[in-house]
């Protein structure tokens, strides 16, 4: 049976500031939806790990699977409520691949050379998820299909879509949005929405 996590907050008021519900899911993303070919599709861990991997699609579809019901809030205003995805925990990911000591970030790579960084704190969370499935149907396109990372914690652009690596690092490097002034963390609750990151970081690169 898959297991399933709750992940909708009830130490704090459910909707973020400066949110509005919406009942719809509006597709929000840069450049073209990309068309996948899943046979020779990979997903790959590595950088600061033990034991760095790489998934087919096949060996991915075979991993055991869980379920997270959330809310999800997306840095344009909108919240959506009660969203059931299902997918491979992120944690089990982190769990084959053994972070080394001093990890601390993860920068995450997706198609069409698309990049976020996230906390390794807040990557390595129970209801995180490589999603496949949107209640109960398996993720159109739009929506990051065949597979995106889900987040539901951050602000929805650190759940990106058509999601292809994890990159462990020591330090802190800004992915794409962030290189252009969006938050380096990215919490709803804080409204986390815009931030410069530090230059320096920027001219030195993920190691």
């Amino acid at each position: 049976m898959t297991d399933r996590v709750d992940a909708r907050p009830d130490d704090r008021p459910r909707l973020p500031p400066g949110q509005i519900i919406t009942e719809k899911w509006p597709v929000l993303h840069y450049g073209m939806v990309p068309s996948v070919q899943l046979d020779s599709w990979h997903f790959e861990v590595r950088g600061a790990v033990e034991a760095p991997f790489t998934l087919t699609w096949a060996e991915l579809l075979a991993l055991p699977r869980r379920e997270t019901v959330c809310d999800i809030h997306c840095v344009t205003r909108w919240s959506r409520y009660d969203n059931l995805f299902e997918g491979i925990p992120v944690t089990a990911l982190l769990e084959r691949a053994r972070p080394r000591h001093g990890a601390a970030f993860a920068l995450i790579h997706a198609e069409h050379g698309f990049t976020t960084n996230v906390p390794l704190d807040d990557l390595a969370r129970p209801a995180n998820l490589l999603a496949l499935r949107h209640n109960g149907r398996d993720l159109d396109p739009e929506h990051g299909g065949p597979v995106r990372l889900l987040i539901p914690h951050l602000y929805f652009w650190k759940s990106a879509k058509w999601v292809r690596g994890f990159e462990l690092l020591e330090e802190d490097y800004p992915g794409f949005w962030e290189q252009n002034g969006y938050h380096m963390r990215g919490e709803p609750w804080a409204e986390e929405r815009f931030g410069r990151p530090d230059p320096a970081r920027m001219r030195r690169g993920p190691r």
